[in-house]
């Protein structure tokens, strides 16, 4: 089944306007949800929003959007002033500059869309995707939509193209406000866990290898008590030891995977992981 468009939009470079749909990139439903639920009636209950001071019900009607300019103060806007306040729709893709892919840090990524041509866009769709594969290439741009402007990047993605929405700078914290203590790095400790990375190296990322073993765990038990069964807690394992000593513990974990003169290792139990490929070697 041809997947269904959630807008649609234009690319437009220079004196070039290619016509757009956007796709979503993940599946609604694939996760598993919950309801809150009257335990007494069964009926799904709602939320309503209170009034803290005196616990009475706010009706919707009553109810304006405000900006917390200090603690405890805000200044309350109307629907006309938030209007004024929304950047213009436009629903275009104007394109601002050409970078190198790898210049745009992953930090930046916050979501991403597939973008199809449109009616009539097909040519010029494949000209852009074709153009940005061959010079290695992305397009930073801004997307003005829902009364927001959005900076993204459009990148060529298989034989088409794909929409990454971007952060603004001024969304993304500073690895500099990371805390990170030194640590001395010894070689005998750092070529063990090369070999552990090598040992453990596939030639490329198969996602099919994986899969939500928690989903799956959970609906199954879900499925159980829809069928009547009552749902069990499992006695859970002794935590193991921890192992303090590093090059220990990197020894231990080639040693788990089959190194160390051993035969490769099988897939490891309940990771839902198949075996790693090795990397071909010269």
């Amino acid at each position: 089944m041809a997947a269904r468009a959630i807008g649609t939009s234009s690319i437009s470079f220079g004196l070039v306007t290619i016509p757009v749909k956007l796709f979503a990139t993940s599946k609604s439903g694939a996760r598993v949800s919950f309801n809150w639920i009257d335990r007494k009636t069964g009926v799904r209950v709602r939320q309503q929003y209170f009034n803290p001071d005196n616990n009475e019900v706010v009706p919707r009607d009553d109810m304006v959007k405000g900006y917390q300019f200090a603690k405890n103060q805000f200044v309350i806007l109307e629907p006309d002033e938030l209007k004024v306040l929304e950047q213009p729709k436009t629903d275009a893709i104007e394109i601002a500059e050409f970078v190198p892919a790898e210049q745009v840090e992953r930090v930046y990524f916050d979501r991403a869309y597939y973008l199809g041509p449109d009616r009539g866009g097909a040519r010029a769709y494949r000209l852009l995707a074709a153009a940005l594969e061959q010079t290695g290439r992305v397009a930073v741009a801004r997307f003005a939509t829902r009364g927001k402007q959005y900076l993204v990047m459009v990148r060529p993605y298989r034989d088409g193209l794909m929409l990454e929405q971007l952060r603004y700078k001024t969304e993304v914290r500073s690895w500099e406000e990371v805390p990170v203590e030194e640590g001395e790095i010894n070689p005998a400790e750092l070529d063990l866990a090369v070999q552990m990375i090598e040992q453990k190296t596939a030639d490329e990322f198969q996602p099919d290898d994986y899969r939500d073993e928690v989903r799956e765990r959970q609906l199954e038990l879900i499925q159980q008590k829809i069928e009547g069964e009552q749902i069990t807690v499992a006695p859970s394992a002794e935590p193991q030891a921890q192992i303090i000593d590093l090059m220990a513990a990197l020894k231990a974990s080639i040693a788990g995977e089959g190194g160390a003169g051993g035969e490769g290792g099988g897939a490891d139990e309940g990771t839902g992981a198949k075996p790693a490929r090795r990397a071909a070697t010269g």
